[in-house]
């Protein structure tokens, strides 16, 4: 979420058209396969375009928007919804812009040529999700998501600039402001409807977001354990992450939803959504141990031991040399477990729990819809907020990695 200092490439010389000739009509069978593959991309991109506005009926997602968002929340509680957006909005403002500031700060330091992003890149960055909330509103039956939409994104972009403006030393400490404000989410969304009551994208949004915050540090402990010099810490470790990963997700959400609560003392057993919760947070813990254990093998040995001979202890060796480098030659394969997680949420179906899928079927099975047959418009909308969420997080993985050079150096 930061801002753009340093163009690493610089733009490329050769025209589109020069591009076009060379890589799609260079020689006869080039331009024939060029030829056959866009006409069928475009007969293609024609039917769905025509299957989109003008023969599916979306009468389906309009009527069941709520169930769709928000699963059974309680419908008198919405308005704890939009608070919680208006709070995520003011983290996500606020950190992108200290971190944008304090990438400035540095950059002027070093005598490198900085600047913050502008609107048009803004919008080149997260038009998939720009796109997907314009497509949502569109099924609104008032005016009130979209009053409400634009004061969440107001507040976001006013929470940006102060980010940007406060300084060097409160800079720093944003990371608490971010931690009060994920704790009061969690207060404000609680106090409307317990866990259970969840469902819809809100389910799969915080499964997501709670996995991957609860899952980086276990498998970044995991992975440091595995390469450790004790052999208990290393005995533990290589037992979790082989045991887990040689399980399904599946297996370890039944367990979590039949089995723990006979683990644990009648009054301490969690609900089925922290059970789930845990079980994803084991299991994504096991892969991202062995993505960041792969990360620090790739750590030249030189470095450390030139670490360990100016007089750096193993732990700010770790720290400052080993981790840096380590997780930034991981980031694509550590976005990819991330977009797995995203995706692997949908599998709560199976413990009963109500997610954007089970909404799909739940919605097909009203009697109004019934005899419809609308499968295919209802997963066609979850697999379109799937693809989106995924693809985001995939853009913005690509450009972390071009800002620090991965697979340049």
């Amino acid at each position: 979420m930061t801002d753009t200092i340093v163009q690493r490439a610089p733009p490329s010389n050769r025209s589109t058209g020069r591009w076009v000739r060379e890589n799609l009509f260079s020689t006869w069978y080039n331009t024939l396969l060029s030829l056959v593959m866009g006409g069928l991309l475009l007969l293609a991109g024609v039917s769905l375009l025509r299957w989109v506005f003008f023969t599916a009926d979306w009468t389906i997602v309009q009527a069941n928007l709520t169930l769709f968002m928000v699963g059974r929340y309680p419908r008198t509680e919405l308005w704890r919804i939009w608070v919680a957006g208006g709070l995520i909005a003011v983290l996500i403002g606020l950190s992108a812009g200290a971190a944008g500031a304090s990438a400035a700060a540095r950059a002027r330091e070093a005598g490198l040529p900085h600047r913050y992003s502008t609107p048009r890149e803004w919008l080149r960055r997260f038009w998939p999700l720009l796109l997907l909330v314009v497509v949502v509103l569109q099924f609104a039956e008032t005016l009130t998501p979209i009053f409400m939409t634009v004061a969440v994104v107001g507040l976001g972009i006013l929470t940006y600039y102060l980010g940007r403006g406060l300084p060097g030393p409160v800079r720093r400490w944003t990371w608490g402001a971010d931690v009060l404000l994920l704790v009061l989410v969690w207060m404000v969304l609680s106090a409307g409807a317990p866990p259970e009551d969840w469902g819809g994208l809100q389910l799969n949004l915080f499964l997501t977001a709670g996995g991957i915050a609860l899952a980086f540090p276990i498998g970044l402990l995991f992975a440091l354990a595995r390469r450790s010099s004790l052999p208990v810490l290393r005995t533990v470790a290589v037992t979790y992450i082989e045991l887990v990963r040689g399980v399904p997700l599946i297996t370890l959400l039944l367990f979590g939803a039949f089995a723990l609560g006979f683990l644990l003392p009648p009054g301490s057993r969690p609900d089925q959504v922290t059970r789930a919760l845990i079980a994803i947070t084991l299991f994504e813990g096991a892969y991202i141990a062995e993505v960041v254990r792969g990360g620090l093998q790739s750590v030249p040995k030189g470095q450390i031991e030139a670490a360990l001979a100016v007089g750096l202890s193993n732990i700010k060796t770790t720290r400052l040399i080993v981790l840096p480098q380590a997780l930034r030659a991981v980031i694509p394969a550590m976005v990819g477990q991330f977009i797995s997680l995203y995706k692997d949420t949908s599998l709560v179906v199976i413990v009963g729990l109500l997610d954007i899928l089970r909404v799909s079927s739940l919605a097909n099975s009203q009697p109004e819809f019934l005899a419809q047959g609308l499968h295919a418009v209802t997963l066609a909308f979850v697999g379109v907020v799937f693809w989106v969420g995924a693809y985001a997080m995939s853009r913005e993985s690509r450009r972390v990695e071009r800002r620090l050079g991965v697979g340049e150096r």
